[in-house]
């Protein structure tokens, strides 16, 4: 009896010691694979780490290599002597951006030349007339150089670098139409007359001229340059650039000038300054561009606008 109770007992501490073991090494295997999950989800985790530490290494490496920044500059492209479209390289021109042609022109000239000075990638953008002070103010160019005037009206919306071209105003006619003998404002009177939209030649010299017929506005210059020379209309009043450059694409055009007299255009100071605008509030590039522009003299001004005279096309 007493070995059966022996052997019952030593029975049941086997029992007990194996179940011991195995709880031992369910126990050691549970630990393992925390571990093991523990060192995957560290590796993760580094892997993650390294990886964000390579980008912003990326990044920071990208912002100091050198490379040079954008000037976008937008202008209308179609307003010679300033500006305008061509189909190659030709003379320096630069190439208009999501286009096959190239913008040459007195304003790419002076982009040019900012955009090197201040170590700009200069990229020129093609935009219309009235999109130009719209794109600044949003700040989707970064300025506009397209010869205009530093009007009041236009400093509320955008900022003016000083002016890097004087631009009086003056008339064309047909050479051998009515008014070609006028030597003065009053000699324009009842003219049949336009220019361009949004221009102070348009809302300020037009209605100057007494008893004017004036005719709706023309989107752009070259579409007042074919509304004179088809006979549409008898007189446009311009800037002296874009007269001289139209004589010389219209040989039959007389340019009227009455600079000088007692009867002229009244036009203010800030109407016949030509600047660049910028966005308001961006101090750091106008800055950049009044240096540049503060380095140049007047010679230099005209010298450029002569040679963009010189090289501009015949027709657009």
């Amino acid at each position: 009896m007493k070995k059966r109770i022996l052997s019952a007992l030593l029975g049941t501490v086997m029992v007990l010691s194996l179940i011991g073991c195995s709880s031992s090494k369910e126990t050691a295997a549970k630990a393992d694979t925390t571990e093991e999950t523990t060192d995957e989800a560290s590796g993760a985790g580094a892997g993650s780490g390294e990886a964000a530490a390579d980008e912003a290494a990326g990044e920071e490496a990208a912002e100091g290599s050198g490379e040079a920044k954008v000037l976008k500059v937008a202008m209308e492209c179609g307003y010679a002597p300033y500006n305008w479209t061509q189909p190659d390289d030709s003379n320096g021109a630069v190439p208009i951006n999501d286009s096959s042609d190239y913008a040459y022109g007195y304003d790419v000239m002076i982009a040019r030349k900012i955009a090197e000075t201040l170590g700009y990638e200069l990229q020129i953008v093609k935009l219309d007339w009235d999109s130009l002070v719209p794109a600044v103010q949003s700040g989707t160019i970064d300025c506009v150089i397209a010869g205009q005037s530093i009007t009041s009206e236009r400093l509320e919306m955008v900022d003016f670098s000083t002016p890097y071209y004087y631009a009086s105003v003056v008339g064309l006619v047909k050479a051998d139409g009515p008014l070609a003998s006028a030597a003065g404002l009053s000699d324009l009177k009842g003219a049949t007359c336009t220019s361009q939209l949004g221009t102070i030649w348009y809302d300020v010299c037009l209605p100057q001229i007494e008893d004017a017929n004036i005719q709706p506005a023309q989107e752009s210059a070259p579409a007042m340059l074919v509304a004179l020379e088809s006979g549409r209309t008898d007189l446009i009043v311009t800037d002296m650039p874009t007269a001289m450059a139209a004589c010389v694409a219209y040989p039959d055009l007389k340019l009227l000038d009455f600079t000088g007299t007692d009867d002229d255009f009244a036009v203010s100071e800030e109407e016949i300054n030509i600047g660049i605008s910028v966005q308001k509030g961006n101090t750091e590039l106008l800055e950049g561009i009044n240096s540049v522009l503060a380095d140049m003299t007047t010679e230099d001004f005209d010298s450029m606008m002569q040679e963009a005279i010189s090289v501009q096309p015949l027709s657009e």
